[in-house]
């Protein structure tokens, strides 16, 4: 059987290694934000959270008291 040069015949760790380098080069490419721009997403997520369980927990409890009512 003839041997081919194909990528089959790269060891798993060539690949690995390969595969890393490429990795590393691409985050260097990365726009990464600055402290404030990480901060004030941050904020702007937990306030979301925050609204939307304030929500959910109001729906929930105005929809217990109804199906109480109803199922009396």
């Amino acid at each position: 059987m003839p041997a081919l040069a194909t990528h089959v015949d790269v060891n798993a760790f060539q690949r690995f290694q390969t595969f890393f380098q490429g990795v590393r080069e691409e985050i260097k490419l990365v726009s990464w934000p600055t402290r404030e721009e990480l901060l004030g997403s941050a904020v702007v997520v937990f306030v979301g959270v925050a609204i939307l369980a304030i929500y959910i927990s109001l729906c929930d409890f105005i929809l217990s008291k109804v199906a109480s009512v109803l199922l009396r």
